[in-house]
């Protein structure tokens, strides 16, 4: 797909500071000339032809009183899809993805609680019968990250 300069102003717009309030593609559009319909059907567009490839907010677990972790397991080549069909069905599990390393699958976990994390965990070795290994947030940084489109 094709950006047009109209595509481009928007993805630059939607990056920063989405208008809190019941109709925020109202207010956006308003501020761009377009309709609500047409800003909701061109995000919609770009979704769809992979122009961007995700749009929804990031929300600080740990400010609401929740926690993400980073997680890992070694799992035998020979049974990763099992695995990962039984770590994906956790609705803890945020993403999965597989490495080429002895800890081959890595995935983040999202919980309501601090505790979740380690209870999740636990309950994901349980079921896989293999270890999770989980690496904490030690520090976090926040690096404001735009791209320009």
């Amino acid at each position: 797909m094709m950006l047009d300069d109209t595509d481009r102003l928007l993805i630059n717009r939607l990056q920063d500071d989405l208008p809190l309030s019941s109709h925020p593609f109202a207010e956006v559009g308003k501020e761009l000339g377009l309709s609500e319909a047409d800003v909701i059907s061109r995000i919609e567009a770009m979704k769809e032809t992979g122009a961007i490839t995700r749009f929804g907010p990031f929300f600080d677990v740990a400010a609401m009183g929740g926690a993400f972790c980073l997680c890992a397991i070694a799992v035998p080549s020979d049974q990763f899809e099992r695995v990962m069909i039984e770590v994906n069905d956790f609705p803890e599990v945020a993403h999965n993805y597989e490495r080429d390393h002895t800890l081959n699958m890595w995935f983040v976990l999202a919980t309501e609680t601090p505790e979740g994390i380690a209870e999740t965990a636990e309950r994901i070795e349980e079921k896989t019968g293999l270890q999770v290994l989980c690496f904490p947030k030690l520090q976090e940084f926040f690096i404001g990250f735009r791209v320009k489109a």
